[in-house]
């Protein structure tokens, strides 16, 4: 599995416009495709969600990928790993789309 992310990641890396960060993110129920999130198009897998932007609103991001895939288990930005506060934070946003699902059924 942590080969495939590092692929994965790599990937991502050679792909990115120059001066685009890159992102990572494993999700709670793994996604598979590719879809846009706000200002990022993620390409998701089994293991891993991969994406590179030059926006710098790490934790927007991670809200707009939440709200789309759903609960984000870990989130990296060039190699650094959200704390548990900022991925608190991010799954605030999974929670709140959560809830107006269902509200609206």
């Amino acid at each position: 599995m942590i080969r495939s992310l590092t692929l994965l990641l790599g990937l991502a890396v050679a792909s990115a416009p120059v001066g685009a960060a890159n992102y990572s993110a494993k999700l709670a129920a793994p996604a598979s495709g590719r879809f846009i999130a706000r200002d990022i198009t993620w390409n998701c897998g089994t293991a891993a969600c991969q994406g590179a932007t030059e926006e710098s609103r790490p934790v927007v991001l991670c809200q707009s990928l939440a709200k789309k895939a759903g609960r984000v288990e870990t989130f990296l930005v060039d190699g650094r790993a959200f704390t548990s506060a900022e991925l608190e934070r991010c799954n605030a946003s999974a929670k709140a789309a959560a809830a107006k699902s269902l509200a609206e059924q």
